[in-house]
């Protein structure tokens, strides 16, 4: 899905700006032209832009929204099997379940190497013990399958 069409046009309208600018470098060599060596550098970094506004248009994964649940930050992520978001003080007990959903189903499985294939998704909050002190508590725990896509919770 392309993040925005005008991103998609504005790397096509780069890249025909890229190609005449390159015609133009290779008339400034074979002419000798004093300005030569600045033309390659910005018909490179013209290239360059196009290249990377066609890319980003061509990757970008929208967010998933999850009706009822509330934005978390993502606090630990190894890479491979195990993403841990930190819940707020006020989330409302119904809101446990759909959080936890919404940020398995934002977490992406490119380059991720679990050896069973699943991601573990855990909903934490830090629970005070002593003055000074806290232990995690795991309000909610979700899986990701790498291979399909799917997201279970876990009771």
């Amino acid at each position: 899905m392309a993040a925005n069409p005008i991103l998609f046009q504005a790397g096509q309208w780069l890249g025909a700006a890229g190609g005449a600018l390159l015609l133009v470098t290779v008339v400034a060599f074979l002419a000798r032209w004093g300005v030569r060596f600045r033309l390659v550098g910005v018909t490179s970094f013209t290239l360059l832009l196009a290249f990377s506004c066609l890319a980003f248009a061509v990757s970008y994964v929208p967010r998933v929204s999850v009706p009822g649940a509330r934005s978390v930050p993502v606090v630990y992520d190894n890479g491979t099997d195990l993403v841990i978001a930190a819940a707020p003080a006020d989330l409302d007990a119904a809101a446990i379940r759909p959080t936890v959903e919404e940020v398995a189903r934002n977490v992406h499985g490119n380059g991720r190497t679990s050896i069973d294939g699943v991601v573990h998704v855990r909903l934490r909050r830090i629970e005070a013990t002593a003055e000074g002190v806290g232990r995690p508590l795991v309000l909610a725990e979700a899986l990701l399958d790498l291979a399909s896509g799917s997201v279970s919770l876990v009771p």
